[in-house]
């Protein structure tokens, strides 16, 4: 038996080695995991998938935790996935996997896997899509899916999932901070973490004009939501909010949202391998090098390769055509 089959095989039968063992494939980008993903995809589409993100100390590793426990006492297993920053040193996750929340790391019911971001945008959406399909066919019925910030790396890995969490908290100005940052583009949830704290009241408010003002039209307007993670205040609440969410996707074909998001996914998976193709393994930048030394334009250079890529693209066409014929 091929090492293919034994690693999706020990997935799909629980084994945590393999799924982290996956998980790392995906991360790195080893063509091995494409053989695996193939392999365990029939089984993944039946996890929730919760995205969390939100600016830096909004609290959203304590919030995370909080949801696990939660869910755990509700008798759902639970994947969570933290995209962290990334070492200079290492290259590896900066805040690791267990740090933030020693009260899950025991729990058997409970699998805590950080990612490092490695200011990558699309490779990281990629990645991070790929690690949640593995933590699905595993067979967990929750995925947490934290993101380190709010910058467009974040907003794709978060856009992967199917309900959105963005969290604030008062005191760092946040509310403009969200209307200025699209945040409130991406959120299905706004949380206010830290709700105990001077200020709450006032985000509140905020956030509920710039909702009301952005999406009147919309099918399903964010609530807001006071939670204090620290205390455990109003993370019940949060969770059935949730609940509301995914019954809303439900009524509004769920099937087509996630079909949508797939597409998406294999758009992510393209456009980093013809990245990875055209700069490394078809010498593309020492022709862009040695035009640029002829004191061409970078648009005209630009202008040049893309008439290349293009004229080759068609070609693949033209051959795809004929073949199918």
């Amino acid at each position: 038996m091929s090492e293919v089959a034994r690693i999706a095989d020990r997935l799909l039968a629980g084994d945590r080695t393999a799924l982290a063992r996956l998980i790392s494939w995906a991360e790195n980008g080893d063509p091995r995991f494409r053989a695996e993903h193939a392999v365990f995809y029939p089984r993944v589409g039946r996890a929730r998938r919760i995205g969390i993100t939100g600016p830096p100390g909004a609290g959203k590793s304590t919030l995370v935790n909080e949801l696990a426990r939660v869910l755990r006492e509700q008798g759902k297993t639970v994947g969570i996935l933290a995209v962290d920053p990334t070492s200079p040193i290492s290259g590896g996750a900066l805040l690791g996997d267990r740090i933030r929340m020693e009260g899950r790391t025991l729990d058997p019911g409970v699998f805590i896997r950080s990612m490092a971001s490695r200011d990558s945008h699309g490779g990281l959406a990629r990645a991070a899509v790929d690690a949640c399909d593995a933590m699905d066919a595993f067979g967990f019925d929750v995925i947490l899916l934290e993101t380190v910030g709010v910058g467009q790396a974040e907003y794709d890995v978060v856009g992967a999932a199917d309900s959105v969490l963005v969290v604030l908290c008062p005191g760092a100005g946040d509310g403009i901070q969200a209307m200025k940052a699209g945040l409130l583009e991406v959120a299905d949830f706004l949380v206010v973490n830290k709700c105990d704290l001077p200020g709450a009241d006032r985000l509140q408010n905020d956030l509920s004009e710039a909702v009301h003002v952005r999406f009147t039209k919309r099918a399903w307007t964010p609530p807001i939501v006071a939670v204090s993670a620290s205390t455990e205040f109003g993370i019940v609440e949060l969770l059935q909010e949730v609940e509301k969410h995914f019954t809303h996707l439900a009524s509004s074909n769920l099937v087509d949202a996630r079909r949508e998001k797939r597409v998406q996914h294999v758009e992510n998976v393209v456009n980093e391998r013809l990245r990875i193709a055209i700069w490394r393994d078809h010498g593309w930048r020492a022709h862009v090098e040695r035009e640029l030394a002829r004191s061409i334009s970078p648009y005209e250079v630009a202008a040049g390769v893309l008439a290349e890529l293009s004229a080759g693209l068609a070609d693949a066409r033209t051959e795809r055509g004929v073949a199918k014929s």
